[in-house]
């Protein structure tokens, strides 16, 4: 059974007498496990579709169901909880908060999402060993490299273990060989820990790792 479904999803924007389409019907199913690579021309939609897909964006028509719950989007808060609940996001520029440390950073997602307790540092611990950055897990953002931050990133994702991990570009900063240590990352989440990863990238060495490759052009993904 998908963890995450998306069909016939259309988005469109009004500029003034205007409407242009993004995406024209599109449909995607993830299942747990597995890493799925989406690729693309700039302008593809393919960013388009990854916001709507973790409930940032609400399509024009057409519908998403994540962990069997579908993503209402007359209800804003019912939407940020779903998202909260179900999803991680890892983006290009890592999005660290810069006073905070590593371990840090991944403790306030923890709180964003609800959890609280005494446990709570040591649920952070735990990704931020996961991604290997025991050593460095009192270091601000400033005082890690690229590849590094990226973990960290990863690390906050998976807090509050969600069963979806989106990624937008996420070897983007990083040069071939840290790129390759980060791919490997997500394919061992996917076979280790079950979830469903789905990367949205221009990176070539994504297929290394993918079970499937997806290319998006003109708004539909093709065959």
């Amino acid at each position: 059974m998908p963890v995450l479904e998306a069909r016939d999803i259309v988005k469109e924007y009004q500029e003034g007498r205007e409407r242009t389409r993004i995406l024209h019907g599109v449909s995607l199913a993830l299942e747990p496990g597995e890493v799925v690579s989406l690729q693309g021309p700039s302008g593809s939609g393919k960013t388009t579709l990854l916001q709507i897909l973790g409930c940032i964006l609400s399509p024009t028509s057409g519908s998403v169901t994540v962990h069997g719950e579908p993503a209402r989007n007359d209800r804003p808060e019912a939407l940020a909880a779903l998202r909260r609940r179900w999803i991680g996001f890892v983006f290009q520029q890592y999005n660290l908060f810069p006073s905070l440390s590593a371990l840090e950073n991944v403790q306030y997602a923890l709180q964003i999402k609800g959890h609280r307790g005494p446990d709570l540092r040591t649920k952070a611990r735990r990704w931020i060993d996961e991604m290997g950055l025991g050593e460095r897990a009192h270091f601000l953002p400033r005082d890690l490299s690229g590849g590094q931050k990226q973990r960290v990133a990863i690390a906050r994702a998976m807090a509050g273990e969600p069963p979806v991990l989106l990624a937008d570009e996420p070897t983007a900063n990083l040069d071939s060989h840290v790129g390759q240590q980060v791919l490997q990352l997500f394919r061992r989440l996917a076979s280790d820990h079950g979830r469903a990863v789905l990367i949205v990238t221009h990176d070539p060495q994504v297929r290394a790792v993918a079970d499937r490759v997806l290319t998006i052009r003109d708004g539909l993904i093709q065959a």
